[in-house]
């Protein structure tokens, strides 16, 4: 190894490695039919989307409730319930 840098021992290595591994994928990917790219796009894709969205969706929830807490309400008592109404007896 005269004057060559290793992959993967410094920081930039790794991203040098990364980058030569996703040009490959990318290479692999292009060169399929275009019926396959739908659907590994898709098997992938999908699933992988989904999981971001609750993700954020569970973060936005919990911000919210931290930040801005809903106060406890106290059960309805019987002077706070409505009166019932006898709808069988004639009008």
């Amino acid at each position: 190894m005269c004057g060559e840098a290793r992959h993967g021992t410094t920081l930039a290595g790794v991203v040098d490695a990364f980058e030569q591994w996703w040009d490959g994928v990318e290479l692999w990917l292009a060169q399929l039919a275009f019926p396959f790219q739908f659907a590994l796009l898709m098997c992938v894709l999908l699933p992988l989307s989904l999981g971001v969205a609750r993700f954020i969706d569970r973060v936005v929830d919990n911000a919210s409730t931290r930040f801005n807490p809903v106060p406890k309400v106290d059960p309805a008592g019987e002077k706070d319930r409505p009166r019932e109404v006898d709808a069988g007896g004639p009008s």
